[in-house]
């Protein structure tokens, strides 16, 4: 079965050619069915740690490494902050900083909410009477920012967006919004992949990784004025760490996330450590409206995608880039 998606910048629909597909199948098929055992083993932080270390370090992989980093276009290359003879690794690859200020522009309006990565997007819903609405697909909730978290019943209804980011993209995470940190937590879990096979063959597997929360309060002043918005950093096979990295000029001078900090819109706050992964942002109820391409995307016609044999609805995701518009506050009951 083809895995397919929607380029929002064409609106073609394109193919997607996942990166280590056999193997993903393999682990979560085979191994998870006759030896649950080693399935454990194969998904701990110490198993993802070696398995990013023969990837994007070794010099066994040299080769391998050479294809992929020459995959990068001139196009891709004038976006970096590096020469191309500066990307000796593929960890170099996928750590990579552009230029985002000036190839990734971002809409001026305070109530507009942006992307926060370069990533495949799905917009859905915790609420049952919304269009969005998907129930343990991708994600257990409340389970997925803490059975215990005191802001679950915050998000209990509200809508969601899903990043998923493949190894080719920019791994940098930026702010969606702006606004304050009320909260930020590490909530420990496993490393699962976040290939789609996964997502069809592995019940909820996001709720079951490692992940950050960050609950951001939008409503001041100066901010994106939506409510609460929970910002959640998976983690995923070869990502055994997820560095908080926030800065408001360019690169420079990171600090990590701590309470009542300020967190403006379209600044870098976090970087995966290598390999793909996953964000996850909630909003409360009635407080976003998702760009109307996005929705539409979302409920293509077209079957050959891998989620659709999961689910009775139609799930495509649309390529997004970081900080482009993704949605806005809402005015009305009606998206």
């Amino acid at each position: 079965m083809k895995h397919r998606y929607i380029c929002r910048e064409t609106g073609s629909i394109k193919e997607e050619k996942l990166f280590g597909d056999r193997c993903v199948r393999f682990l979560y098929s085979h191994l998870r069915e006759n030896a649950n055992w080693l399935f454990e083993k194969l998904t701990d932080r110490r198993f993802t740690s070696l398995l990013a270390y023969f990837n994007f370090d070794s010099f066994f992989n040299k080769k391998l490494n050479n294809t992929l980093i020459n995959q990068l276009n001139n196009e891709e290359f004038k976006q970096t902050l590096y020469e191309p003879e500066n990307i000796k690794s593929l960890r170099d690859f996928f750590e990579r900083k552009i230029k985002y200020w000036e190839v990734r522009p971002m809409p001026e309006e305070e109530d507009v909410i942006v992307s926060p990565c370069d990533a495949k997007m799905l917009v859905g819903s915790n609420n049952e009477r919304s269009l969005f609405w998907i129930k343990g697909v991708f994600f257990d909730f409340p389970e997925i920012i803490g059975d215990k978290s005191i802001w679950a019943n915050d998000f209990r209804d509200g809508d969601f967006a899903i990043f998923r980011l493949t190894p080719d993209k920019y791994h940098y995470n930026h702010m969606p919004v702006t606004g304050k940190v009320l909260d930020f937590y590490i909530l420990e879990g496993k490393f699962h992949s976040c290939n789609p096979n996964t997502i069809i063959s592995f019940a909820t597997p996001y709720s079951k990784n490692l992940r950050t929360v960050t609950i951001i309060d939008t409503d001041i002043k100066g901010g994106t004025n939506i409510g609460l918005v929970a910002f959640v950093e998976v983690a995923a096979l070869m990502v055994g760490d997820i560095v908080q990295c926030y800065s408001e000029n360019k690169y420079e001078n990171p600090v990590s996330c701590i309470n009542q900090m300020v967190l403006k819109k379209g600044c870098p706050k976090s970087l995966f450590k290598p390999g793909s992964s996953t964000v996850i942002v909630f909003f409360e109820k009635d407080r976003v409206s998702f760009s109307k391409d996005l929705v539409q995307n979302r409920i293509n016609l077209n079957r050959e995608n891998l989620f659709n044999n999961q689910v009775d609805i139609r799930l495509i995701e649309t390529e997004v880039k970081v900080r482009e518009e993704i949605g806005r506050k809402r005015y009305g009951l009606c998206n």
